[in-house]
């Protein structure tokens, strides 16, 4: 029985190979060529006053459709190197309740995906979409210590999910900022699909918190890890196409 369930994984890994990297091309083909600024902040001298101002300088543009393509690709290196040559490894790991490939590829997507939402807030200052990456990156690298800490636990050591989810909502809170930002010093005009992008992989985003706790609770079906592996999966798709065409929607499309 094990034995198909894993059959299954492995070619539902090599489905959503096709599907993220297809998702990616188009994007790239038929998006715009629209660009948004990567800037820096740093202290003026200015003569007139003779005192430190804060100022900015532009680094580079960010192509969007890149930025967007850029976490559909990496989902389908992974799931064809799941598919492929670390299956063995894979299903050995999936056995004992972990799957390391996952957090890593994670690490890498959504705090990607994370960069994207910022920036279609508003936020370009590059230090802190550093620091909005490297804080998406530490909460699912947490997910990782979660089942690599409990191989070794009689019982459910929670210390790391809460590092967590506690490391995750920070760029969210960095962002609702900037909307509130928007609304009370600025003239409010962030387009509406950006809010709706904010909630929908908010949401999603803590779908995947739920699906752990239901797998570490061993609830109905997620008892067995596999099913909480293939729900990880399909979480994982629909989130990030779902942040994909919202953006296309927005402001890629010709």
């Amino acid at each position: 029985m094990e034995e198909n369930k894993l059959q299954g994984l492995r070619r539902f890994n090599s489905i959503m190979a096709v599907l993220h990297f297809v998702q990616g091309l188009a994007i790239l083909y038929f998006s715009t060529n629209f660009k948004l600024p990567v800037n820096t902040g740093f202290l003026r001298f200015d003569i007139q006053t003779q005192s430190l101002i804060p100022a900015t300088a532009k680094i580079f543009d960010m192509p969007l459709a890149w930025l967007i393509a850029g976490f559909l690709f990496i989902s389908a290196f992974f799931h064809l190197i799941i598919a492929t040559v670390y299956n063995k490894r894979y299903n050995e790991n999936l056995l004992k309740g972990i799957n390391k490939a996952r957090w890593i590829e994670y690490s890498l997507s959504s705090s990607t995906m994370m960069v994207a939402i910022a920036m279609l807030v508003g936020i370009y200052d590059l230090g802190t979409l550093i620091s909005l990456f490297a804080l998406t990156a530490i909460m699912n690298l947490m997910g990782l210590v979660m089942e690599v800490h409990n191989q070794t636990t009689a019982k459910t050591n929670w210390l790391s999910y809460w590092i967590g989810c506690l490391s995750g909502v920070i760029p969210w809170v960095a962002i609702a900022i900037f909307f509130w930002a928007a609304n009370h010093f600025g003239t409010g005009q962030i387009p509406t699909f950006v809010y709706w992008i904010y909630v929908s992989i908010f949401v999603f985003f803590n779908c995947f918190a739920i699906n752990m706790v239901l797998q570490y609770k061993k609830v109905g079906k997620w008892q067995n890890y596999l099913y909480g592996e293939r729900a990880y999966v399909i979480l994982s798709l629909v989130a990030k196409s779902l942040l994909a065409w919202q953006v296309f929607a927005g402001t890629l499309r010709p």
